[in-house]
């Protein structure tokens, strides 16, 4: 079976990948009873044809799945970009990235174009969905995904999450395990789930630990590394400064690194810094930073087969899932000097 020679058969793909015709149809339609490394051997035969299905739902015009953010302008975007498009490619469906920032007329032009295309489905990122948007989505018939939902969401709408609540327990129980006591938490906007339960765990460990939380090293920021390195003057101005910091994401991790640097602190031998989400540019900051690690691609995966299974009339086992965090032990964190 070699690339651009014809059409390729799903028994074609299914023999090189030595599986049956069922476990591609399976791959292809987004079911979740296939095993990763199957999963991902049959993904890359697919995309190394061209796979296209022959038919579609909609005959007469492209398939496509939209997928909406407040904000584009984010590295942790692109990578739940690529898991979209890896599933939503190999599903031989278009992917429509849109930015609507929140404002009623960005919304108002977007609904209108998304009528005009005849959306099969729609992803949102780290959003409320308002009552006006659902409702018209559920007139048009449009199945809706939220990945990180800003609040509490319709009973009838899956969201894919991680588990903040642990990862930010982990990251925490990290720097304890070391020694720090005085840790300094920078967290993400009060409005989000997600931001609300990164610091939820980090306060469970530290009670947890008899650790004292001091409310003045719990500082606010937005995310991105502005914020972050707002956030580490702010600690690191204090008479009594943290000897250790969390940021509930990589690029505020970053920023305090950046807060720490000129002041001639040094990471981490005067100031151990985690951060979350394990962004690629996080193994080559300098020092490599501890962080946890959010399986962004996978969620933006998991998001795609959610709604192209929810397109075909299917129902969904589990509305809300959450995939496991894990803690990525880098050189940004040490054990508190002597």
């Amino acid at each position: 079976m070699a690339p651009g020679r014809g059409r390729v058969t799903i028994a074609a793909i299914a023999e090189a990948a030595g599986v049956s015709v069922p476990t591609v149809s399976r791959v292809l339609n987004g079911r979740s009873d296939v095993s990763p490394s199957t999963r991902e051997l049959i993904e890359r035969l697919l995309r190394e044809h061209d796979y296209r299905p022959r038919n579609s739902r909609h005959p007469g015009r492209a398939r496509l799945v939209d997928l909406v953010f407040n904000d584009l302008d984010s590295p942790w975007a692109l990578e739940l970009i690529r898991g979209v498009e890896d599933v939503t490619h190999t599903a031989g469906v278009g992917t429509v990235v849109s930015q609507v920032h929140r404002r009623s007329s960005a919304t108002r032009q977007w609904l209108q174009n998304l009528r005009a295309r005849a959306s099969d489905g729609v992803i949102f990122v780290t959003s409320d969905v308002a009552e006006p948007i659902h409702s018209e989505l559920h007139r048009l018939k449009v199945p809706v995904v939220i990945i990180d939902p800003a609040g509490g969401v319709a009973a009838d709408v899956p969201t894919i999450g991680a588990t903040n609540w642990s990862g930010g327990r982990t990251a925490t129980d990290h720097l304890l395990s070391l020694g720090h006591r005085r840790i300094g938490f920078v967290a993400g906007p009060r409005e989000l789930l997600c931001s609300r339960a990164r610091l939820d765990g980090f306060r469970a460990a530290m009670e947890a630990a008899g650790a004292h939380v001091d409310e003045e090293l719990i500082v606010t920021g937005d995310f991105r590394h502005e914020s972050g390195f707002v956030a580490g003057n702010r600690l690191l101005d204090l008479a009594d400064r943290p000897t250790a910091v969390f940021a509930s994401s990589d690029l505020m991790a970053l920023g305090v690194c950046e807060a720490a640097r000129r002041r001639g602190l040094r990471v981490p031998d005067q100031l151990s810094v985690v951060g979350f989400d394990d962004l690629p540019e996080s193994r080559w900051s300098s020092p490599p930073l501890t962080t946890v690690r959010q399986p962004l691609a996978e969620m933006g995966g998991l998001a795609a087969r959610t709604v192209l299974r929810l397109s075909r009339g299917e129902t969904i086992e589990t509305p809300r899932v959450e995939l496991v965090t894990k803690l990525m032990i880098r050189e940004s964190t040490a054990d508190l000097p002597l």
